[in-house]
């Protein structure tokens, strides 16, 4: 049995490797302050005699130092999320992230507990050199257009982390997760998949951000925390950056199609210009695909749910919410 602490465990990927965790048997705490998760989410895994939830920011250093004491392995997910909210909120966004990694980076320096931070995709920016691979070159957009300061901010949280590996032999490993879906995933902070299954089930406009050109892969969550455990146990990962996602790509425009046709839903398809959705000159990725060929070496990943897997499981877990 190993002890695991997750900070932003109440959200919707926290949430979900709480549970394989505890189904393995191990111990589990998290700590989350509500801000985007939801104590819904881990309601089912209170009456767990392996589970204890603390909710708290981890700004709160004695909190978080006293946590990460009793702790072997930290999963540090608590973060900024979503693009609605990064644009809304810089100032939250910039200070959440990189204030939050480095509170968790200095407790767990003080015992030398091994820490996987999660960061994302995002910090390839505006690179156009397809699938992305964790050697490539980071690419930003100009500082005035708030959309880069999330992945600036996730750039110096993977520069911290990789440093405080280096520098003083914290163990820590850093994953980049791509689109990652699955049920207890809200739509709220602008996440395309559970947004459109919600306005398609309820007869709503599916509303698609820019042109719809823009293509994704998306990652089943539980495929996503099996490859967080898997890196999570292996000493080879050690300072070392994995991306995390599926290769199967979509356009915007086909996801809006699709989920409409697997709903049934007599929803029209409406396009709606970025600079009404977000902000006026608000820039877009045209393409994220990871290249995993190295957390394939590493511990041997492979996505196991389909794109069609993925949108059914969010499709039930949406109608069984409304029936």
């Amino acid at each position: 049995m190993v002890n695991y602490l997750i900070t932003g465990g109440a959200g919707f990927i926290g949430s979900h490797l709480a549970e394989e965790l505890l189904a393995k048997n191990h111990a589990v705490t998290i700590i989350d302050d509500l801000s985007t998760g939801s104590i819904e989410n881990v309601e089912h895994l209170k009456k767990h005699k392996k589970f204890q939830y603390v909710v708290d920011t981890v700004m709160n250093k004695p909190v978080l130092s006293e946590l990460v004491d009793r702790a072997e392995i930290v999963f540090h997910l608590a973060a900024a999320v979503g693009v609605k909210l990064i644009v809304e909120s810089p100032v939250r966004t910039i200070e959440t992230n990189v204030r939050g990694t480095e509170a968790v980076l200095e407790c767990a320096h003080k015992k030398q507990r091994k820490v996987l931070v999660a960061s994302t995709s995002e910090v390839y920016g505006k690179s156009t050199k397809v699938p992305f691979s964790e050697y490539g070159d980071l690419v930003m957009g100009p500082t005035y257009k708030g959309r880069w300061s999330y992945a600036c901010s996730k750039a110096i949280d993977e520069f911290l982390a990789l440093a405080y590996w280096k520098e003083r032999g914290l163990p820590v490993v850093i994953v980049r997760l791509f689109n990652t879906v699955g049920p207890r995933q809200t739509g709220q902070y602008g996440m395309v998949v559970p947004t459109f299954v919600r306005q398609a089930l309820a007869g709503q406009p599916i509303t698609i951000y820019g042109t719809g050109t823009q293509r994704r892969c998306f990652a089943h969550v539980k495929d996503v925390v099996g490859a967080l455990i898997g890196l999570s146990g292996e000493k080879k990962a050690i300072g070392q950056v994995f991306n995390i996602g599926s290769q199967e790509e979509i356009s915007i425009n086909q996801l809006a199609r699709r989920i409409k046709a697997m709903t049934h839903s007599k929803s029209r398809i409406q396009k709606i210009p970025y600079s009404k959705a977000y902000e006026e000159g608000f820039e877009d990725m045209p393409r994220r695909i990871p290249d995993i060929s190295k957390i394939k070496r590493a511990i041997h990943f492979r996505p196991t749910y389909s794109l069609r897997d993925i949108l059914s499981d969010v499709i039930r877990y949406y109608r069984s919410r409304t029936a």
